[in-house]
């Protein structure tokens, strides 16, 4: 596993709520963990959110102090250089969802080759912006260019909100595996709600817990 695992993905796949999980998953496996908010593009539901659960498993959280609060900014925390001076702990980094977003992941770009990582599109079937496995393959390019880096695998998100179903996420396997053959990457995982989950379901499932959205209605 690599000491950097970064989440990327399109607006509305769900990338916070993975990276969330990730940090808490290695954190429960002994890990010391740092997980670091770069969405500069989407204030609506931030790892700031879920700080609680974060705090009480002893992950470290780096966020925009403006984070949580009704200010929207463009800025990057100010500790990101943590997540690389700090060689024992592993690191989790949720990006912005397009290409912009990726901008930010792209002034680390350097740090990232010499160390150990993996790059993660977090793709969701259900979401207008990658309904097709050729659109999403057309965010992924555009991401890779405004990093200035490659992507090394897929993370399957298959979901409808509330609505979402084992039916739901079964009927995306199709999909995936289309965008794994345009795009040559593997899919490392497939989330799943917690309580959906089911061990005889598929290989490399991600059984994820939902966090509270302050601006959820």
């Amino acid at each position: 596993m690599a000491r950097v695992t970064i989440f990327a993905g399109h607006y509305g796949s769900g990338k916070t709520q993975i990276a969330v999980n990730w940090a808490l998953r290695l954190r429960a496996a002994g890990d010391s963990v740092i997980l670091c908010d770069l969405d500069i593009v989407n204030p609506y539901f931030r790892t700031a959110d879920c700080i609680e659960p974060l705090r009480e498993a002893g992950v470290r959280l780096i966020a925009s102090p403006l984070a949580n609060t009704n200010v929207e900014n463009a800025s990057l925390p100010a500790d990101v250089s943590a997540v690389f001076d700090n060689l024992d702990h592993k690191a989790v980094l949720d990006v912005g969802g397009d290409d912009r977003g990726m901008l930010a992941l792209g002034r680390y770009a350097n740090r990232l080759r010499g160390d150990d990582y993996d790059l993660w599109m977090v793709a969701n079937p259900y979401r207008p912006l990658a309904a097709t496995p050729e659109l999403a393959m057309e965010l992924l390019r555009e991401m890779e260019s405004a990093a200035g880096l490659s992507f090394t695998g897929l993370v399957a998100n298959p979901n409808i909100g509330r609505d979402t179903t084992v039916q739901t996420v079964a009927a995306a396997r199709p999909y995936m595996r289309q965008l794994s053959a345009l795009s040559g990457l593997p899919v490392v995982m497939t989330c799943i709600r917690r309580d959906l989950a089911d061990d005889g379901m598929q290989p490399n499932l991600f059984p994820i817990d939902i966090f509270a959205n302050r601006f959820q209605i």
